[in-house]
């Protein structure tokens, strides 16, 4: 079809907006099941039942969520359930309820990153100044000269490819753009130590390695759960773990509710002072990694052959409150003990 400009200019043709919206048919159930979702107390279920440890809760554990009756709560879970979100299952006199496989990935994304999303931007509507560079492309090319030469064995088209690519993926996440060239070098430098020992050892590593072992915490969002999972084990046991984090579909930020707990725990190495910043998850981060530890994104996340996973079932920080903040970071700490006193055995931590 072909369109008229308001100064009455012929616009070249394009397709309508019927040919590229959402169809009918979709966008009402999706309307449907968004309104099943759309009440703050099935929000929270919908929460608590996601983050809970085995992945399901009943209605007496959801009755505590609010001051409402037991019928109130079972009612809400069966409008999830009609909609086709919660699946259920009666155990003995309790039905437990469980997030079903299909919603799972769409659930996680919905409370890791829309919902955050959505709390921020109502409290913070003031108008973002953006400060990136207008032609990003000469410094890109400084900073891959610079890390040829900081990364050992670094082709030189290979460094300026992985910056180019680290620069992009960090500008999808949104967000401010003022320090992004900075974070940009950050994060390749991080891809090209990774991929350097990859190549090293052949992705591979054994009992006698005199390498540090290498630690990567992975989230949906790495605003939350795996910034402070990295940043405890950065914090007990310094330069003799390697530590890594990211996100399988990564936000813009850190969440504002974490970054007080991340402050409490100190800056990390002198080299790596730029850690608490949301990345993606890369195939690098992923082969030079000794554990992999998920947290809310197991199925999107490789599994490769040779790798030890452990998925960590602990609540979101990102819409918590401070105290619920403090207990998320609390059993993360213990957590991440066991996995250091797995590790380090000879490693003293302070009670």
């Amino acid at each position: 079809m072909t369109t008229t400009a308001p100064d009455g200019a012929a616009c070249a043709p394009r397709l309508s907006a019927a040919d590229h919206a959402i169809g009918a048919d979709a966008a009402d159930v999706v309307a449907t099941t968004l309104k099943a979702l759309a009440d703050p107390l099935r929000l929270r279920m919908l929460s608590a039942i996601t983050t809970s440890a085995d992945g399901e809760a009943c209605v007496c554990d959801l009755a505590e969520l609010a001051d409402v009756s037991q019928p109130t709560v079972s009612h809400h879970l069966k409008v999830l359930r009609d909609v086709g979100v919660l699946t259920s299952q009666r155990r003995g006199t309790w039905v437990w309820y469980r997030v079903a496989p299909g919603y799972r990935g769409a659930v996680t994304v919905l409370l890791d990153r829309f919902a955050p999303a959505a709390v921020e931007n109502r409290q913070d509507d003031r108008p973002r100044e953006l400060t990136g560079l207008r032609d990003v492309e000469p410094e890109l090319g400084r900073l891959a000269e610079s890390l040829t030469l900081r990364v050992p064995g670094t082709d030189p088209a290979v460094a300026l490819q992985v910056v180019r690519e680290s620069y992009t993926a960090l500008a999808r996440r949104g967000g401010m753009t003022t320090h992004l060239v900075p974070l940009t070098e950050h994060f390749a430098r991080q891809r090209l130590v990774d991929a350097a020992s990859r190549t090293a050892d052949g992705g591979t590593r054994d009992a006698d390695d005199p390498r540090p072992p290498q630690v990567l915490f992975v989230c949906v969002a790495n605003a939350g759960r795996s910034q402070l999972a990295a940043a405890l084990l950065r914090h007990h046991a310094g330069d003799r773990v390697v530590v890594r984090s990211a996100g399988s579909l990564p936000a813009g930020d850190v969440h504002a509710t974490v970054k007080p707990f991340l402050d409490e725990l100190g800056p990390g190495p002198a080299d790596d002072a730029s850690t608490a910043y949301p990345k993606p998850l890369t195939d690098d981060a992923l082969r030079a990694a000794d554990i992999v530890v998920t947290m809310g994104c197991g199925d999107t996340c490789p599994v490769l052959p040779g790798k030890r996973y452990e998925d960590w079932a602990v609540g979101d920080p990102a819409l918590a409150s401070p105290s619920g903040v403090r207990a998320i970071r609390d059993e993360l700490d213990v957590r991440v003990r066991a996995l250091l006193a797995d590790l380090l055995p000879d490693l003293n931590l302070p009670r």
